[in-house]
């Protein structure tokens, strides 16, 4: 799904720079992939290939796929490698997930390697505690609907989406949200991603596929899913009792931008971050408290009040890596 998305964007990349460009005489670039070059990678890939099967790779190479329990079917890669008088096995991590977060299993405890490779996203700080972030959102939640505005959370598609869909549902359900309030899943991405998550249960953690017993996990009341972009720009007339979930979650792409627009200016508006932003997107200008921002070349007033809530992120920190 995301190559198929890399692929769109690149391809209008490169139609907008060639409008633009060729008015100028300009060389422009081509697109380092298509949709057609996308779709036909995907003839290479094995879908046969589970969790923990052993397979060769090539002759004294053999490889085992691990869950690292950061997103749906997201794996570490164990090489048991041999050249006929050494043995020597190497691991892989990727991205790996933190522990005890919903939906997903926890990632597969490391084996004994001789070699690691693995990612420090965090590696130098520890995350805060994931009952306390909760709490943080359904606060921002409540307060924002006795302002009688809308929340704003721009979220990634891909995993961040659903877990705090999951968790609206639960404040829902418990009362910690006002029952009154219309959340909307505003990305077409994201709502894919949705439908792919509930068709692979094998991947749940137990806590998750009890939920899944009495009902759908994702579902709610006041819950809409908005594809087309006539229903996303619906959603900015709504002056008051919205959860609009957007990506991009940085705030750089994406139809977050238009509902930021419509909110940033209203000091009865929340915008709640769950990510990290990095330095240089809107999100992290947003974040840093700056006095106005540029949405689509327009100088917008900040006054809508900034929730950054640290505790959600899909990453392993510091002693998660160590353990």
């Amino acid at each position: 799904m995301i190559l198929l998305d890399a692929a769109s964007l690149q391809v209008e990349a490169a139609q907008c720079q060639r409008r633009s460009g060729g008015r100028r005489g300009e060389q422009t670039q081509a697109p380092l992939y298509t949709l057609d070059d996308a779709l036909h990678a995907f003839d290479f890939f094995d879908g046969d290939i589970g969790y923990s099967a052993t397979f060769a790779v090539a002759e004294g190479v053999h490889a085992q796929f691990l869950d690292a329990g950061h997103i749906l079917g997201s794996a570490s890669v164990l090489l048991a490698l041999d050249d006929g008088t050494i043995q020597r096995s190497m691991l892989f991590s990727g991205d790996l997930g933190s522990p005890g977060k919903p939906i997903l299993r926890d990632p597969v405890p490391a084996p004994v390697a001789d070699y690691v490779v693995m990612e420090t996203t965090y590696g130098d700080r520890m995350h805060r505690k994931l009952p306390d972030s909760i709490e943080e959102l359904y606060r921002s939640i409540r307060e924002t609907s006795a302002r009688r505005g809308n929340v704003i959370i721009p979220t990634f598609a891909l995993e961040r989406a659903q877990e705090v869909l999951y968790m609206l549902h639960q404040g829902l359900r418990d009362g910690m949200i006002p029952p009154h309030v219309r959340i909307f899943l505003d990305s077409p991405m994201a709502i894919s991603a949705t439908e792919i998550i509930r068709r692979h249960p094998e991947c749940y953690d137990n806590d998750f596929l009890q939920e899944l017993r009495g009902g759908d996990p994702f579902d709610m009341p006041g819950l809409h899913f908005t594809r087309d972009t006539s229903a996303s720009m619906a959603i900015n007339s709504i002056d008051s009792g919205a959860v609009i979930l957007a990506g991009s979650g940085i705030c750089t792409g994406g139809r977050v931008r238009d509902h930021l627009k419509h909110n940033l200016w209203r000091d009865r508006c929340s915008v709640v971050f769950v990510g990290y932003a990095a330095k240089g997107t809107l999100a992290r200008a947003i974040i840093d408290g700056a006095s106005s921002v540029r949405v689509f070349g327009e100088k917008i007033m900040l006054r809508a009040k900034v929730w950054t809530i640290n505790g959600f992120s899909a990453h392993a920190d510091q002693a998660e890596l160590l353990a």
